[in-house]
Protein backbone atom coordinates (compact mmCIF):
# COMPACT_ATOMS: atom_id res chain seq x y z
CA UNK A 1 0.00 0.00 0.00
CA UNK A 2 2.88 2.80 0.37
CA UNK A 3 4.56 1.48 -2.43
CA UNK A 4 1.23 2.38 -4.47
CA UNK A 5 1.03 5.61 -2.78
CA UNK A 6 4.45 6.36 -3.18
CA UNK A 7 4.41 5.79 -6.84
CA UNK A 8 0.98 7.75 -6.90
CA UNK A 9 2.89 10.97 -5.49
CA UNK A 10 5.50 10.74 -8.29
CA UNK A 11 2.89 9.90 -11.06
CA UNK A 12 1.46 12.86 -9.67
CA UNK A 13 4.38 15.34 -9.26
CA UNK A 14 5.55 14.57 -12.51
CA UNK A 15 2.28 15.41 -14.29
CA UNK A 16 1.86 18.46 -12.78
CA UNK A 17 5.21 19.62 -13.66
CA UNK A 18 4.01 18.59 -17.45
CA UNK A 19 0.80 19.97 -17.14
CA UNK A 20 2.45 23.41 -16.35
CA UNK A 21 4.98 22.99 -19.44
CA UNK A 22 1.84 22.34 -21.74
CA UNK A 23 0.14 25.11 -20.84
CA UNK A 24 2.55 27.57 -21.44
CA UNK A 25 1.71 27.04 -25.59
CA UNK A 26 -1.76 25.34 -25.27
CA UNK A 27 -5.01 26.82 -23.23
CA UNK A 28 -5.17 24.70 -19.40
CA UNK A 29 -8.68 23.27 -20.79
CA UNK A 30 -7.41 22.11 -24.09
CA UNK A 31 -4.42 20.11 -22.20
CA UNK A 32 -6.95 18.85 -19.55
CA UNK A 33 -8.64 17.44 -22.41
CA UNK A 34 -5.68 15.68 -24.17
CA UNK A 35 -4.93 14.59 -20.83
CA UNK A 36 -8.63 12.47 -20.61
CA UNK A 37 -7.83 10.94 -24.36
CA UNK A 38 -4.41 10.15 -23.95
CA UNK A 39 -5.66 8.29 -20.87
CA UNK A 40 -8.53 6.49 -22.33
CA UNK A 41 -6.11 5.34 -24.85
CA UNK A 42 -3.49 4.22 -22.24
CA UNK A 43 -6.83 2.20 -20.84
CA UNK A 44 -8.32 1.33 -24.02
CA UNK A 45 -5.41 -2.78 -24.00
CA UNK A 46 -7.11 -3.16 -20.64
CA UNK A 47 -11.07 -2.36 -22.04
CA UNK A 48 -10.55 -4.10 -25.62
CA UNK A 49 -9.04 -7.17 -23.12
CA UNK A 50 -12.02 -7.42 -21.20
CA UNK A 51 -14.78 -6.64 -23.51
CA UNK A 52 -17.26 -3.63 -22.55
CA UNK A 53 -18.99 -6.13 -19.95
CA UNK A 54 -16.19 -5.04 -17.70
CA UNK A 55 -17.45 -1.49 -17.79
CA UNK A 56 -21.00 -3.46 -16.49
CA UNK A 57 -22.19 -1.47 -13.03
CA UNK A 58 -24.84 -0.83 -10.80
CA UNK A 59 -22.69 2.48 -9.39
CA UNK A 60 -23.61 4.61 -12.84
CA UNK A 61 -25.32 7.84 -10.59
CA UNK A 62 -21.65 7.54 -8.39
CA UNK A 63 -19.18 7.21 -11.68
CA UNK A 64 -21.25 10.73 -13.02
CA UNK A 65 -21.38 12.48 -10.15
CA UNK A 66 -17.76 11.19 -9.74
CA UNK A 67 -16.87 12.90 -13.37
CA UNK A 68 -18.99 16.12 -12.71
CA UNK A 69 -16.13 16.76 -9.91
CA UNK A 70 -13.67 15.70 -11.40
CA UNK A 71 -14.39 17.83 -14.13
CA UNK A 72 -14.45 21.45 -12.40
CA UNK A 73 -11.44 20.29 -10.49
CA UNK A 74 -9.14 19.54 -13.56
CA UNK A 75 -10.22 22.19 -15.41
CA UNK A 76 -9.50 24.31 -11.92
CA UNK A 77 -6.56 22.71 -11.36
CA UNK A 78 -4.88 22.83 -14.83
CA UNK A 79 -5.54 26.54 -15.13
CA UNK A 80 -4.30 27.55 -11.72
CA UNK A 81 -1.26 25.22 -13.12
CA UNK A 82 -0.32 27.73 -15.49
CA UNK A 83 0.41 30.63 -12.89
CA UNK A 84 0.57 29.45 -9.51
CA UNK A 85 4.22 27.48 -8.09
CA UNK A 86 4.04 23.62 -8.24
CA UNK A 87 4.59 23.33 -4.70
CA UNK A 88 2.42 25.56 -4.39
CA UNK A 89 0.14 24.38 -5.74
CA UNK A 90 0.86 20.80 -4.16
CA UNK A 91 0.47 22.32 -0.82
CA UNK A 92 -2.51 23.67 -0.73
CA UNK A 93 -4.21 20.67 -2.93
CA UNK A 94 -3.43 19.02 0.93
CA UNK A 95 -6.71 20.99 1.98
CA UNK A 96 -8.43 18.02 0.38
CA UNK A 97 -9.23 16.27 3.37
CA UNK A 98 -10.59 19.46 5.26
CA UNK A 99 -12.97 19.94 2.63
CA UNK A 100 -14.43 16.28 3.29
CA UNK A 101 -14.57 17.33 6.66
CA UNK A 102 -16.72 19.97 6.33
CA UNK A 103 -18.65 18.60 3.62
CA UNK A 104 -19.57 15.86 5.72
CA UNK A 105 -20.81 17.92 8.33
CA UNK A 106 -22.92 20.19 6.09
CA UNK A 107 -23.70 17.98 3.26
CA UNK A 108 -23.90 15.06 4.56
CA UNK A 109 -24.95 15.83 8.25
CA UNK A 110 -22.51 13.70 9.77
CA UNK A 111 -21.85 14.53 13.40
CA UNK A 112 -18.16 16.10 13.66
CA UNK A 113 -16.95 16.42 17.07
CA UNK A 114 -14.99 19.81 18.68
CA UNK A 115 -11.78 17.70 17.68
CA UNK A 116 -11.67 17.39 14.02
CA UNK A 117 -13.22 20.52 13.90
CA UNK A 118 -10.53 22.22 15.47
CA UNK A 119 -7.90 20.08 13.40
CA UNK A 120 -9.69 21.48 10.41
CA UNK A 121 -9.39 25.36 11.81
CA UNK A 122 -5.81 24.66 12.42
CA UNK A 123 -5.39 23.18 9.03
CA UNK A 124 -7.10 25.82 7.19
CA UNK A 125 -4.80 28.52 9.25
CA UNK A 126 -1.85 26.28 7.33
CA UNK A 127 -3.13 27.63 4.20
CA UNK A 128 -3.38 31.17 5.66
CA UNK A 129 0.48 30.85 5.87
CA UNK A 130 0.97 30.06 2.77
CA UNK A 131 -1.14 32.83 1.41
CA UNK A 132 -0.03 35.32 3.80
CA UNK A 133 -3.11 37.82 2.70
CA UNK A 134 -2.79 41.08 3.88
CA UNK A 135 1.44 40.79 3.70
CA UNK A 136 1.56 39.66 -0.27
CA UNK A 137 -1.19 39.86 -2.75
CA UNK A 138 -3.70 36.19 -3.03
CA UNK A 139 -2.84 35.35 -6.46
CA UNK A 140 -6.56 34.14 -8.10
CA UNK A 141 -4.45 31.02 -9.33
CA UNK A 142 -4.27 29.73 -5.75
CA UNK A 143 -8.09 29.91 -5.36
CA UNK A 144 -8.37 28.05 -8.16
CA UNK A 145 -6.40 25.67 -6.52
CA UNK A 146 -8.40 25.52 -3.35
CA UNK A 147 -11.57 24.69 -5.34
CA UNK A 148 -9.59 21.50 -7.27
CA UNK A 149 -9.04 20.81 -3.50
CA UNK A 150 -12.75 21.12 -2.70
CA UNK A 151 -13.88 18.53 -5.42
CA UNK A 152 -11.41 16.18 -4.57
CA UNK A 153 -12.89 15.65 -1.31
CA UNK A 154 -15.48 14.67 -2.83
CA UNK A 155 -13.78 12.52 -5.38
CA UNK A 156 -11.95 11.28 -2.52
CA UNK A 157 -15.54 10.25 -1.12
CA UNK A 158 -16.49 8.84 -3.70
CA UNK A 159 -13.44 6.84 -4.79
CA UNK A 160 -13.94 4.99 -1.41
CA UNK A 161 -17.46 3.73 -2.00
CA UNK A 162 -16.71 3.03 -5.29
CA UNK A 163 -13.61 0.16 -4.67
CA UNK A 164 -16.17 -1.26 -2.07
CA UNK A 165 -17.39 -3.02 -5.16
CA UNK A 166 -15.82 -1.89 -8.63
CA UNK A 167 -12.93 -3.36 -9.87
CA UNK A 168 -9.78 -0.64 -9.93
CA UNK A 169 -9.16 -0.70 -13.66
CA UNK A 170 -13.04 0.31 -14.05
CA UNK A 171 -13.16 3.02 -11.67
CA UNK A 172 -9.98 4.79 -13.48
CA UNK A 173 -11.69 4.06 -17.25
CA UNK A 174 -14.98 4.96 -16.20
CA UNK A 175 -13.60 8.18 -15.00
CA UNK A 176 -11.85 8.54 -18.77
CA UNK A 177 -14.73 8.04 -20.65
CA UNK A 178 -16.75 10.30 -18.76
CA UNK A 179 -14.35 13.09 -18.78
CA UNK A 180 -13.24 13.05 -22.35
CA UNK A 181 -16.49 14.62 -24.01
CA UNK A 182 -16.63 16.47 -20.91
CA UNK A 183 -12.99 18.52 -21.05
CA UNK A 184 -13.59 18.43 -25.38
CA UNK A 185 -16.68 20.77 -25.00
CA UNK A 186 -14.71 22.80 -22.97
CA UNK A 187 -11.18 23.18 -24.76
CA UNK A 188 -13.27 23.93 -28.31
CA UNK A 189 -13.80 27.45 -27.62
CA UNK A 190 -9.86 28.03 -27.24
CA UNK A 191 -8.18 25.13 -29.51
CA UNK A 192 -5.70 24.82 -31.77
CA UNK A 193 -3.82 22.23 -32.81
CA UNK A 194 -1.03 20.47 -30.99
CA UNK A 195 2.58 20.01 -32.22
CA UNK A 196 3.56 16.34 -32.31
CA UNK A 197 6.24 17.58 -29.65
CA UNK A 198 3.13 19.05 -27.52
CA UNK A 199 1.43 15.80 -28.53
CA UNK A 200 3.99 13.75 -27.12
CA UNK A 201 4.05 15.61 -23.99
CA UNK A 202 0.04 15.01 -23.32
CA UNK A 203 0.15 11.46 -23.93
CA UNK A 204 3.41 11.46 -20.93
CA UNK A 205 0.27 13.65 -19.00
CA UNK A 206 -2.02 10.81 -19.92
CA UNK A 207 0.20 8.32 -18.78
CA UNK A 208 1.33 9.55 -15.37
CA UNK A 209 -2.34 10.76 -14.36
CA UNK A 210 -3.87 6.94 -15.27
CA UNK A 211 -0.74 5.53 -13.43
CA UNK A 212 -1.40 7.98 -11.06
CA UNK A 213 -5.03 7.13 -10.19
CA UNK A 214 -4.54 3.42 -10.71
CA UNK A 215 -2.12 3.52 -7.83
CA UNK A 216 -4.14 5.49 -5.71
CA UNK A 217 -6.99 3.26 -6.28
CA UNK A 218 -5.48 0.33 -5.65
CA UNK A 219 -4.00 1.73 -2.34
CA UNK A 220 -7.37 2.57 -1.26
CA UNK A 221 -8.21 -0.68 -1.84
CA UNK A 222 -5.41 -2.14 0.22
CA UNK A 223 -5.65 -0.40 3.22
CA UNK A 224 -7.55 1.99 5.49
CA UNK A 225 -8.14 5.82 3.96
CA UNK A 226 -6.19 7.43 7.37
CA UNK A 227 -3.09 4.82 6.42
CA UNK A 228 -3.27 5.63 3.08
CA UNK A 229 -3.94 9.32 3.23
CA UNK A 230 -0.56 9.20 5.48
CA UNK A 231 1.27 8.95 1.97
CA UNK A 232 -0.40 11.09 0.19
CA UNK A 233 2.13 14.02 1.59
CA UNK A 234 4.57 12.48 -0.33
CA UNK A 235 3.94 14.52 -3.72
CA UNK A 236 5.49 17.58 -1.65
CA UNK A 237 8.80 17.16 -1.90
CA UNK A 238 8.69 15.53 -5.52
CA UNK A 239 6.66 18.31 -6.68
CA UNK A 240 9.42 20.73 -4.94
CA UNK A 241 12.49 19.00 -6.70
CA UNK A 242 10.47 19.10 -10.06
CA UNK A 243 9.70 23.15 -9.78
CA UNK A 244 12.95 23.71 -8.59
CA UNK A 245 14.62 22.19 -11.60
CA UNK A 246 12.25 22.48 -14.28
CA UNK A 247 11.08 25.91 -13.44
CA UNK A 248 13.63 27.33 -11.23
CA UNK A 249 11.20 27.31 -8.64
CA UNK A 250 11.90 27.86 -4.88
CA UNK A 251 9.60 27.00 -2.62
CA UNK A 252 9.66 29.45 0.19
CA UNK A 253 9.74 28.55 3.95
CA UNK A 254 5.88 29.45 4.49
CA UNK A 255 5.13 27.36 1.88
CA UNK A 256 6.46 24.18 4.03
CA UNK A 257 5.54 25.98 7.39
CA UNK A 258 2.37 26.06 5.98
CA UNK A 259 2.27 22.60 4.02
CA UNK A 260 3.32 20.73 7.68
CA UNK A 261 0.55 22.64 9.30
CA UNK A 262 -1.91 21.36 6.21
CA UNK A 263 -0.28 17.84 6.49
CA UNK A 264 -0.94 17.15 9.87
CA UNK A 265 -4.07 18.64 10.39
CA UNK A 266 -5.36 16.48 7.63
CA UNK A 267 -3.59 12.88 8.84
CA UNK A 268 -4.97 13.76 12.35
CA UNK A 269 -8.43 14.13 11.11
CA UNK A 270 -7.79 10.73 9.00
CA UNK A 271 -6.66 9.11 11.78
CA UNK A 272 -9.60 10.08 13.85
CA UNK A 273 -11.97 8.95 11.55
CA UNK A 274 -10.83 5.90 11.60
CA UNK A 275 -10.52 5.63 14.66
CA UNK A 276 -14.16 6.13 15.21
CA UNK A 277 -14.82 3.67 12.39
CA UNK A 278 -13.27 0.79 14.84
CA UNK A 279 -15.20 1.78 17.08
CA UNK A 280 -18.41 2.34 15.51
CA UNK A 281 -17.60 -1.51 14.44
CA UNK A 282 -16.65 -3.00 17.05
CA UNK A 283 -20.04 -1.85 18.66
CA UNK A 284 -21.88 -3.45 16.19
CA UNK A 285 -19.75 -7.05 16.11
CA UNK A 286 -21.05 -6.79 20.18
CA UNK A 287 -24.14 -6.19 19.73
CA UNK A 288 -24.63 -8.51 16.81
CA UNK A 289 -22.76 -11.41 18.89
CA UNK A 290 -25.05 -10.46 22.01
CA UNK A 291 -28.22 -10.93 20.10
CA UNK A 292 -26.76 -14.72 18.21
CA UNK A 293 -26.62 -15.73 21.85
CA UNK A 294 -29.29 -18.07 23.21
CA UNK A 295 -31.62 -16.36 26.38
Amino acid sequence: MAIWMALAGLAFAVMGGLIKFAARDLHPFEVAFLRCFFGLLWMAPWLLRHGPRALRTRKLPLYTARAAFGLVGMLAGFYALRFIALADATALSFTAPLFATVGAALVLHETVRRRRWTATVLGFIGVLIILRPGVTAVEPAALWTLLAAATTAANMLIVKRLTDTEPTEAVVTWMVVMMTPMTLVAALPFWEWPSPTQIGIAAAIGLCGTLGHLAVTRGFAAGEASLVMSFEYLRMPFAAAIGWAAFGEVPTVWTFLGAAVIAGSAAYIAHREATLARAARRRAASAQHDQSEPD
